[in-house]
């Protein structure tokens, strides 16, 4: 009995220093990462209002061109030209109609009863608007004579313009070669500034304008007809000096064609 009572009292000790014993705490799950709070977006400043694009105008479509309106006059000599001997640089003959002149569609004679002036005011003969009446026949009753040595007419266009063409007639009764011709376009009245040069023969800088590369020609009821190129000016200005029969200068008609 004695050993009984012994053995439960050890049981029982046993159970209450195991009922003592610490417990180890129950493991706990990770804390959770806190939450990524994002940052509030920055504002960003407008954009300046940009202009609309500049719509540059389309390009110009190349111009119609159509032969200029030249009217000629009738012819007063056929044939070859003679009494030209000793007469330099000059061209040959075409020997056929020339062909038509090709402009801008609506290129007209700006110069038609435009304002004249020239080197003598009073010609020998005839008047200086004659030089841009439409009268291209060469009766002495069309023709302008002015004395010898240098010369030159003008004509005030009366405003600026794009020029085609030159077409002009000395004198055409009888075959003549006229020397020293030149041609000039300025927006100076004066011709001191802006002057160019659209032709020239005075091959030896007897005007005192600057060397010439053109040639010689006989004048014909076609007329003396020089590519202007399109040469921006508002006054035209053409001098000679004197012809292969005497000393005089002359002059029927001068025409511009221009827009």
């Amino acid at each position: 009995m004695k050993r009984i009572l012994i053995g439960f009292l050890i049981v029982t000790a046993a159970l209450a220093f195991s009922g003592c014993k610490k417990q180890a705490p129950a493991p706990t799950a990770p804390a959770a990462e806190p939450a990524v709070v994002p940052a509030p977006a920055v504002q960003q400043p407008a954009a300046p209002p940009q202009p609309a694009p500049v719509e540059t105008p389309a390009v110009k479509a190349e111009e119609k061109l159509v032969p200029i309106p030249l009217q000629l006059p009738k012819p007063m000599f056929v044939g070859t030209p003679e009494n030209l001997a000793g007469v330099e640089n000059l061209e040959k003959p075409l020997g056929k109609p020339r062909p038509p002149f090709m402009a801008p569609e609506g290129t007209v004679n700006l110069a038609l009863n435009k304002p004249v002036t020239g080197s003598e005011m009073e010609p020998i003969t005839g008047d200086l608007e004659m030089l841009v009446d439409g009268d291209k026949n060469a009766a002495e009753a069309s023709v302008i004579e002015l004395g010898p040595f240098k010369q030159w007419v003008q004509i005030d266009l009366g405003a600026e313009h794009d020029i085609y063409a030159f077409v002009f007639w000395h004198y055409h009764k009888t075959p003549r070669v006229y020397f020293d011709v030149v041609v000039q376009v300025s927006n100076d009245a004066e011709f001191i500034t802006d002057v160019k040069t659209v032709f020239s023969n005075d091959t030896d800088n007897s005007l005192g304008l600057g060397v010439g590369t053109g040639m010689n020609y006989v004048e014909t009821a076609e007329g003396k007809l020089v590519d202007a190129k399109g040469v921006r000016g508002r006054h035209v200005r053409l001098y000679s000096q004197a012809n292969n029969q005497n000393d005089y200068s002359h002059y029927i008609e001068v025409e511009v064609y221009g827009k």
